[in-house]
């Protein structure tokens, strides 16, 4: 361990989307803070430098999913990856960040001494094991919620005695070879749905690709370009041209899911009848895109200019809906006891969800449980002071509601700088109900969403799934109402009144 020890008033955890995003409002509304970002990998980026599959793009147009306050102008609505990682690393160089990432720099140990009010956090570089500490004053994790180490890797019964090759979207080797090859993608959620036409397209494109689902999911066909962004680039400036264009989508985006939770069988019919319009085959749309599950009860699936329908519909790829029996040398056997053969199956399987980069925060030594607390306005913790999370909405694009925590955040590093405290923790003011931290019916998120804190059943415990309300009440929230000062722990053996954490 290194007797050197760094000291910041603030740790950014994550140095991609919202990493970047949450050091760029704390440098413009808290200046003078000093602030670092770890990044246990060693490039900047996140989700958009790790995943290097066929086709990795986003399914959130990019004029929501990106900042704000850096335009977002390329043609493309929904951008590829590296486009997408371009525009991370190009906003970091632009306002001065990239200089304060710390890489190789995974947060292994975090212990908050409310005696101090500071932090001790124990950093490992990931490539040689060695350790150091650090502190700080205040931890925000924008780590995400997913393992970035770990997929979720169902375990199929003979896929040793398969013949051919097994890929994972999470892990895609650069040397990939699909030329001419039958591959079949297991999943049906947005991995799977962006893959499968990709891997059809271009030089060394296979020569038929299957998806392979235990069940239908919802999937849309958005343009791929947003003609009226276009329009509205070419009259306005680009600041304003961005503005106009984010507040469209908005608007857009929020209308559609709340007709879709409210008008489920009106949706189901619209879904189904844009879906038939471009594979051309009722009966096909009928047996592999008609959920059972109503719109919305788990993530719809975006794919640009119908590029999936239209690889059905022109044969190069096709849809099976059934379970996996086992994997055999030709393929895989399914349960009806068809043989899909292949020479590359991809298991597009899901993500495994991971708290907070794995952080798993104590107090005084002590680890909090965090499945017995609650979350505050979807950022801080009760329990644990001077600690945020970064939790982007699962039904709009991950960073509008990042955004509002990088301000949220800011607004309680002012406001404890006016009272003149040196640790705060969330404390409800009322009886809460327990509901789950993300209400999303999706096995990758059922599978681990016990091990989550909760949210409650009312403001600000509540994790709500629309920007427009969020955007007006999350930043007028009353801080010395439901945030409360948090005093030194006292030992068992002396009798001084003390203030207990999240008392």
């Amino acid at each position: 361990m290194s007797e050197s020890t760094q000291h910041v008033d603030v740790v950014i955890v994550g140095a991609g989307l919202s990493g970047v995003g949450a050091a760029y409002r704390l440098q413009t509304q808290v200046p003078g803070r000093t602030y670092a970002i770890l990044e246990s990998r060693e490039a900047m980026g996140g989700t958009w430098d790790l995943f290097r599959y066929p086709g990795v793009r986003s399914d959130s147009d990019m004029y929501t999913l990106g900042y704000a306050f850096k335009p977002w102008r390329d043609g493309k609505s929904l951008a590829d990856g590296a486009s997408i990682l371009q525009y991370i690393r190009d906003t970091a160089d632009e306002f001065g960040i990239a200089d304060r990432v710390q890489y190789s720099s995974k947060v292994v140990g975090a212990d908050f001494d409310t005696a101090a009010s500071r932090w001790t956090l124990t950093v490992e570089d990931p490539r040689t094991g060695d350790r150091r500490t650090m502190t700080c004053g205040f931890l925000y994790s924008c780590a995400g919620y997913y393992d970035y180490e770990q997929p979720h890797a169902p375990v199929f019964e003979g896929v040793d005695d398969f013949a051919g090759e097994v890929l994972h979207p999470q892990f895609w080797p650069e040397d990939a070879d699909l030329a001419g090859k039958r591959v079949v993608v297991i999943g049906s959620g947005a991995t799977a749905v962006t893959l499968v036409p990709s891997m059809l397209k271009g030089e060394g494109a296979a020569a038929h690709v299957t998806m392979l689902q235990r069940t239908p999911t919802w999937i849309s066909a958005v343009p791929s370009t947003d003609k009226n962004a276009e329009r509205l680039k070419k009259v306005l400036p680009p600041a304003l041209a961005h503005k106009a264009v984010r507040a469209k989508n908005i608007a857009f985006s929020t209308a559609f899911y709340q007709f879709c939770r409210r008008r489920p069988e009106t949706a189901r019919k619209l879904l189904t009848g844009l879906a038939t319009k471009v594979v051309g085959d009722a009966q096909t749309v009928a047996d592999h895109f008609t959920p059972t599950y109503d719109p919305w009860d788990q993530r719809l699936c975006a794919i640009p200019s119908g590029d999936l329908f239209r690889a059905i519909k022109a044969g190069d790829a096709s849809v099976v809906t059934d379970h996996v029996d086992r994997f055999v040398p030709e393929g895989i056997r399914l349960a009806s006891g068809q043989v899909l053969e292949a020479d590359v199956v991809v298991t597009a399987t899901g993500l495994k969800l991971l708290a907070f980069g794995g952080i798993e925060p104590h107090v005084d030594g002590e680890r909090v449980p965090l499945a017995d607390q609650y979350v505050w306005n979807g950022a801080m913790i009760t329990g644990v002071p001077n600690f945020a999370v970064c939790i982007g909405y699962t039904n709009a694009s991950w960073t509008l509601r990042a955004d509002l925590t990088h301000r949220l955040v800011c607004k309680v590093l002012g406001w404890m700088e006016e009272r003149g405290h040196t640790a705060v923790a969330p404390q409800p003011d009322a009886s809460l109900a327990p509901q789950p931290l993300l209400d999303l019916a999706a096995g990758y998120v059922q599978r681990s969403i016990d091990a989550f804190p909760r949210q409650g059943d009312k403001r600000p415990w509540q994790v709500r799934q629309n920007y427009v309300l969020d955007s007006v009440h999350t930043l007028r929230t009353d801080l010395d109402r439901t945030l409360a000062p948090v005093a030194a722990r006292v030992p068992a053996t002396d009798t001084t009144d003390a203030v207990p954490v999240g008392a």
